[in-house]
């Protein structure tokens, strides 16, 4: 099996099953007392990322570089992060009741990585073959899980305000969904602030400026901006409740933007961060 075959790869298929499974899983366990249940999706969800990671390995052997150069490549890597960033709160708080929501965000990420496949492997760049690229990337990538998380604990907010786990927490007991989406979006934004700071040194390296003014570095800096605000205006009288769920889920979106639309810019061809087979 070569690199450009991966999205055909059994492994790839078998990860998306076991995190179709997963939901599968968790879903019953909402209408189900029996803890096995939920345990069964637990474990479902570790083999769906056990295979996920086997299968980022599985392109990197292949491709004797890192797989994160092309969107396809970098969309497996990110349903790698999210369920990881999912199953760490779920131990964290004591609870599987998300785990249907993330579960199934997972299967959607690859199944929209299949729409995004590269039709060849594609070697790094010069600016890409740098120490800093590694590290850069997975620090966003959770980043960005965790803010996902955060993004979906708010929707979940807007449906269910007075919605408290119940269950011991590290944050308290019990413990609303605004208080969870807040401690995530600390989270994300530490690892963002940290990206921002990595990507800087790695751009005065490649390009010979820490700061070089490219779309793709603009948006993340807005994206960083949209975050800040978020954690300030939270300790504003009036900004609690669905003002801040409406905040963390348009930050997300910036985000997004910034992961997934730097094509449609007019200055996208200028930017060295827009994905291949966009």
């Amino acid at each position: 099996m070569d690199f450009t075959a991966l999205a055909e790869h059994p492994l790839y298929a078998v990860t998306g099953a076991l995190y179709a499974s997963a939901f599968a899983f968790y879903s019953m366990a909402w209408r189900s007392t029996r803890l096995l249940i939920a345990r069964i999706g637990t474990a479902l969800m570790l083999a769906a990322l056990s295979c996920n990671l086997g299968l980022i390995v599985t392109a990197w052997m292949n491709a004797d570089r890192p797989p994160f150069k092309s969107l396809f490549e970098t969309l497996v890597f990110l349903a790698l992060c999210s369920g990881t960033v999912y199953l760490a709160m779920e131990q964290l708080l004591k609870t599987r009741v998300f785990g249907a929501l993330f579960s199934a965000a997972c299967v959607g990420i690859l199944l929209f990585g299949l729409s995004k496949w590269d039709a060849e492997a594609v070697k790094l760049p010069p600016a890409l073959q740098s120490a800093w690229f590694v590290p850069h990337v997975i620090v966003y990538f959770f980043g960005y899980a965790a803010l996902f998380f955060a993004t979906g604990i708010s929707a979940v907010q807007l449906f269910k305000p007075t919605f408290k786990i119940k269950a011991g927490t590290i944050f308290k007991n019990p413990v609303s969904l605004e208080d969870v989406a807040y401690h995530s979006i600390k989270f994300g934004f530490l690892l963002l602030t940290f990206g921002l700071l990595v990507g800087s040194i790695w751009a005065k390296g490649a390009w010979g400026d820490f700061w070089v003014w490219d779309p793709k570095e603009n948006w993340s800096l807005v994206s960083w901006l949209v975050y800040a605000a978020y954690l300030h205006v939270r300790h504003i009288k009036g900004w609690r409740g669905n003002k801040a769920a409406w905040l963390a889920i348009g930050g997300f979106a910036v985000v997004m933007f910034t992961y997934l639309g730097m094509h449609l810019l007019p200055t996208a061809a200028e930017s060295a961060h827009v994905y291949q087979s966009q």
